[in-house]
């Protein structure tokens, strides 16, 4: 969630109406536990958590129970009322809760808020009562309890978190709820959560055979099987093309380099954190790599540049690697290794804005494939108090590239939202967050510029009055990485790909063993005109050989039988249910040609 989008969400009737179903929640658990120390009880995007710490671990029957004394505490209709203290009357309130007594510490000293965020200010000491319980809460809350609807929340799971997210503290019993304004949307949520489960990359990779983890080969390095090998250059084949006619040149790059590449670049002090330690080889240090802009900044600089060169476009589908912690590993969404669609643009101030909205070009292109129709294009600025740390200690050039990017998004109608300290550490960018069909966000593209690192490794051109000039350089990943991107088309397509994407396009299925060798003469028919094609010659019976096609979500199924052999024809049933009865093969071939040249989303 961006910080603006979190502004007015914290601003919200709903967020109030979460805030205050955690205190009822935590009232029905300190009911339930009288001898329960509670901690903090925050909402979040979809809802809302409370940290316990309790006597045993909770049951499904518990959570069932503790929902039920909320309905009952809600219909009360009680008060939340405010009242501000000193820090030693709340540790008088709060003595047998040694959490709020820690809280109330960091409250008194100004140096954190009662959910152990970092301040600026020193805050006022607030409880908030309402019925029974009393909690340490800044607010805001909802007048009274009667405006949390009964039968507009629901208490989700249980999970394990650590005090203040430190592993070395105690891990705690986290209730996970929702909470919203209306049943029907409550109802609308879980039916998304439910389709949301269906969809899981994660389970739709095992099943179609797309990809796997394996605990030897070690975590966040995903195994593509055949048929996600097909998926991966099927998307290699599309932005080649793409970049092809756009006017990129393709190279290609080490696995490993120097340490002095990643000094010289100033990446290790910004970035060692996510790299793999280094390996030692005859006295030299070796990294395997990260990101491909080092190296493609060393083919730039290989010779000398004139205007008249530029731009300049380096593309490479280059596999790289990135030490993301355990607990933030998830499917192909967050992995250690990944096969990105990156590329660098090396070009002048005058000809930036046509490059960096040649990008954004690609962006609605490939959004229009894919039938992503709800994206957000986020402007991510530097902070002023990350200079020198997180960001290039350069205030004039990051004012200067800023205005650039909002000047190129203006003039080319593009609309965006802006968000404060989430650039890139040397320089401004466009981040895209996209929506699935179900309504899943994600982060895919990125459009980055970067004004410091070309002037690192003195690259130069030479301008049109004979002087050297260095080049901005954009770094662009309009496809994000290949696993993160088959994730989220998984998801969006819950796994139906459309014919050009689909690793399998037809299965070919006889009805008895007689039909076998007709069946195999018309995979080998299709696979010659293009078109990924198996016969299925088990001996299974034709409806059970039909299912197993559609459980793998195959586009198109052939069945032959004695009389399509006889006629030379073929009848075919479609993904989505519909039938023709004795075809001939030519037409089939045809139509699967067209929609696979076209890239068509249609079967």
């Amino acid at each position: 969630m961006s910080q603006q989008v979190q502004e007015k969400y914290e601003e919200s009737h709903l967020y109030k109406i979460r805030h205050s179903a955690a205190h009822v929640m935590a009232q029905a658990v300190v009911e339930m536990f009288p001898e329960a120390k509670y901690t903090i009880g925050p909402p979040v995007e979809n809802g809302f958590y409370y940290d316990f710490d309790l006597p045993r671990n909770l049951t499904p029957e518990d959570l069932e129970a503790i929902e039920k004394r909320m309905r009952q505490i809600v219909q009360g209709k009680h008060e939340f009322k405010k009242t501000v203290l000193s820090a030693e009357e709340a540790k008088k309130i709060f003595a047998d809760q040694p959490y709020k007594l820690e809280l109330i510490e960091g409250l008194e000293k100004g140096a954190f808020d009662e959910y152990g965020n970092p301040l600026d200010v020193k805050p006022e000491i607030s409880v908030y009562q309402h019925d029974s319980f009393t909690d340490l809460c800044r607010g805001p809350h909802v007048e009274n309890t009667k405006e949390i609807k009964q039968d507009a929340f629901k208490l989700m799971n249980v999970a394990g978190a650590y005090w203040r997210g430190d592993e070395n503290n105690k891990m705690l019993q986290r209730i996970y709820g929702t909470a919203w304004e209306s049943k029907d949307q409550l109802k609308e949520y879980l039916h998304q959560l439910e389709e949301a489960r269906k969809r899981d990359h994660r389970k739709l990779g095992r099943e179609l055979e797309i990809f796997i983890f394996d605990d030897e080969v070690g975590p966040g390095l995903p195994l593509w099987l055949p048929n996600g090998g097909i998926i991966i250059e099927e998307l290699e084949k599309l932005a080649k093309e793409m970049e092809e006619q756009a006017g990129y040149l393709r190279v290609r790059t080490p696995v490993v380099s120097k340490e002095d590449l990643f000094l010289h670049s100033g990446h290790l002090p910004y970035y060692a954190e996510s790299m793999y330690p280094p390996m030692e080889l005859e006295g030299v240090k070796y990294y395997v790599k990260p990101m491909n802009c080092p190296m493609h900044h060393k083919i730039f600089g290989s010779k000398g540049r004139s205007y008249r060169d530029l731009p300049v476009r380096l593309a490479e589908y280059g596999t790289c690697y990135r030490y993301e912690k355990s607990g933030e590993l998830f499917g192909l969404m967050r992995v250690r290794s990944m096969q990105m669609n990156d590329a660098h643009i090396y070009c002048s101030e005058d000809q930036f804005e046509q490059e960096f909205m040649g990008v954004v070009a690609l962006y609605r292109k490939y959004f229009e494939l894919f039938g992503i129709e709800k994206y957000v294009m986020r402007l991510s600025l530097h902070s002023k108090a990350g200079l020198g740390k997180k960001y290039v200690d350069n205030e004039r050039l990051w004012l200067k590239t800023e205005e650039m990017v909002r000047r190129a998004m203006d003039n080319g109608g593009v609309p965006y939202v802006e968000a404060e300290d989430e650039a890139a550490f040397y320089g401004p960018k466009i981040d895209v967050q996209v929506w699935s069909a179900i309504g899943r966000e994600f982060s895919l593209m990125t459009n980055q510029v970067d004004f410091a690192v070309p002037e690192r490794f003195d690259l130069k051109f030479t301008n049109k009055e004979g002087a050297d000039e260095i080049p901005l350089c954009i770094h662009r990943a309009p496809l994000s990485t290949h696993e993160r991107l088959i994730g989220f088309l998984l998801e969006h397509y819950a796994g139906n790909f459309p014919v050009w994407l689909s690793p399998e396009q037809v299965r070919v299925i006889s009805i008895t063993d007689n039909q076998n060798e007709y069946a195999e003469k018309i995979a080998k028919q299709l696979r010659e005109n293009g078109i990924r094609a198996h016969a299925d010659l088990s001996s299974q019976r034709m409806n059970a050989k039909i299912r197993s096609a559609q459980l793998m979500k195959v586009p198109y199924m052939i069945v032959v039988g004695d009389n399509e052999m006889q006629a030379g024809q073929v009848s075919l049933r479609v993904r989505d249910g519909s039938q023709q009865n004795n075809i001939p093969l030519a037409e089939f071939i045809a139509r699967a040609k067209d929609r696979i040249a076209r890239r068509a989303a249609e079967l």
